[in-house]
């Protein structure tokens, strides 16, 4: 027997995913993680980290070996700790191009994490599916909350759809969404 976490992903059996009218229109297709994806959701992980590591003096090698190291360990928290949330892969022409992790609490949807590869980022795509995530929310009389990054370049876009900072979380601001009616 060992203390460390399990990084199996939960199955969500029975449940149904959102509906994601906007997303869809755009092309896109979502369905549930499995662990044949984990090599993709690896890579992706990466080329979110990528700006970042791009001055450090280390090899190829080791920064790959870091993300890899940084990409077992983040899933394997977000697996411990959300573990009714809808780990979902977003496709785009039978390709996959991104993940959306959603869990709904009482007062929110919480969006553990979204992300979309760098050739897909910046034509309306993350907009699209965070305007899905606010009707759910709004449909429900819920919230929508995410920690971003201080200086994460889609800071702008959730301001533009109303997010508000909440909390100063060190490295992260807790963002908030409150419907104010319809979506």
């Amino acid at each position: 027997m060992t203390d460390k976490p399990t990084a199996a992903i939960p199955k969500a059996a029975g449940r149904n995913l959102p509906d994601f009218a906007r997303a869809t229109r755009r092309g896109l297709c979502f369905r549930r993680i499995e662990d044949t994806d984990l090599p993709f959701l690896a890579a992706l992980y990466a080329s979110t980290r990528q700006e970042e590591l791009a001055p450090l003096p280390w090899s190829e090698a080791e920064k790959a070996a870091f993300l890899q190291m940084q990409f077992q360990a983040q899933h394997a928290h977000y697996m411990q700790h959300y573990p009714d949330a809808d780990w979902l892969i977003v496709e785009q022409d039978g390709k996959a191009i991104g993940r959306l992790y959603l869990e709904t609490w009482p007062s929110e949807i919480r969006i553990i994490d979204i992300a979309l590869m760098p050739e897909t980022r910046g034509n309306g795509l993350g907009r699209a599916m965070l305007e899905d995530v606010q009707a759910l929310a709004a449909e429900n009389g819920l919230g929508v909350g995410i920690h971003v990054e201080h200086n994460n370049p889609a800071m702008s876009l959730y301001r533009r759809l109303g997010f508000a900072k909440r909390e100063d979380k060190g490295v992260y601001h807790l963002l908030r969404w409150e419907p104010s009616g319809p979506a």
